[in-house]
């Protein structure tokens, strides 16, 4: 017995668009499915009356420079972003992150827009998009429009996508320049339980004389949305890359960031414990990418 009534194949975004409009009942888009489908056949999403599979739209799988950025469809499979010279050129936190979704089978199925339509506080793909500061393109009948990525999240699993009318269509994230680098990594649970007990994203801009120009940092999970670490970035922000800076963020960091005891990932404590050598480590590669090595006092 089937867990939806209709499964509808749309080859262009009106096409999708109007298939959404038009249903009977709530709709969702779908292109991979390993998150939605999952959740639906397990009775943890709401019961669904049409499903539109988008992952056939040429706009949704684009992987491109545009007008000076770089664009990835949201239909585009995370085994494609992973392994593309033009992601690792730019975005190599992105491809990063992408590596680690899942296993081999469901990374060339799951996108990036499932990712981050899914709206966990957590997703790999999703946390590496927001240190890059990725503007999400929406598309519904009025058109096209974009979105900064942390408006698109309500709360866990809860999205600021309008059911039965918008579609996420793709990212846009700067190209990077001379000087510019960026990272991820991720602490995970034992046993190939695939949860992160905490992942983290940094892009920087290094300046002359060993300083940083400019950085974001995103964190999860932290908090029932995904985390930019403001304060961190404003202690690191025109700071010399040195210990004494490192120390003063990790203090920042302990007492601006907060963590919550999850049964599934871990305790706050160790929580806190981790996220300080967390920090250094995706911070000193982003760094060493940069072309810098860090001053010992």
């Amino acid at each position: 017995m089937s867990t939806w009534n209709r499964y509808l194949v749309a080859h262009s975004l009106p096409e999708a668009i109007q298939a959404l409009a038009s249903a009977p009942g709530p709709a969702r888009p779908v292109a991979g499915g390993t998150d939605l489908l999952l959740e639906i056949q397990q009775g943890r999403h709401a019961p669904v009356d049409t499903l539109v599979d988008v992952s056939a739209i040429p706009e949704l799988t684009c992987l491109e420079v545009r007008g000076g950025e770089l664009f990835i469809g949201a239909a585009v499979p995370v085994s494609e972003i992973s392994a593309s010279p033009l992601v690792r050129t730019h975005a190599l936190a992105v491809a990063e992150a992408c590596e680690l979704i899942g296993g081999p089978q469901v990374r060339n199925t799951a996108t990036l827009g499932g990712n981050v339509a899914h709206a966990l506080p957590a997703a790999d793909g999703m946390i590496a998009l927001l240190a890059f500061d990725a503007q999400a393109e929406i598309a519904a009948a009025e058109g096209l429009r974009r979105a900064p990525l942390l408006s698109l999240f309500r709360g866990p699993g809860q999205s600021t996508l309008l059911p039965n009318r918008e579609i996420l269509a793709g990212f846009y994230l700067p190209l990077a320049a001379p000087g510019q680098a960026s990272a991820f990594r991720r602490v995970m649970r034992p046993q190939g339980v695939a949860l992160p007990i905490l992942n983290l994203a940094v892009w920087l801009a290094r300046a002359p004389g060993g300083k940083i120009a400019d950085i974001r940092i995103a964190v999860g999970p932290a908090g029932p949305t995904p985390q930019r670490a403001w304060p961190v970035e404003d202690c690191l922000r025109g700071a010399p890359y040195a210990e004494a800076a490192l120390r003063a963020a990790r203090q920042v960091w302990v007492e601006t960031v907060r963590f919550r005891t999850s049964p599934q990932r871990a305790t706050a404590a160790y929580r806190r414990h981790l996220n300080g050598y967390l920090l250094e480590d995706t911070l000193s590669a982003a760094w060493q990418r940069a072309g810098a090595t860090l001053e010992v006092e």
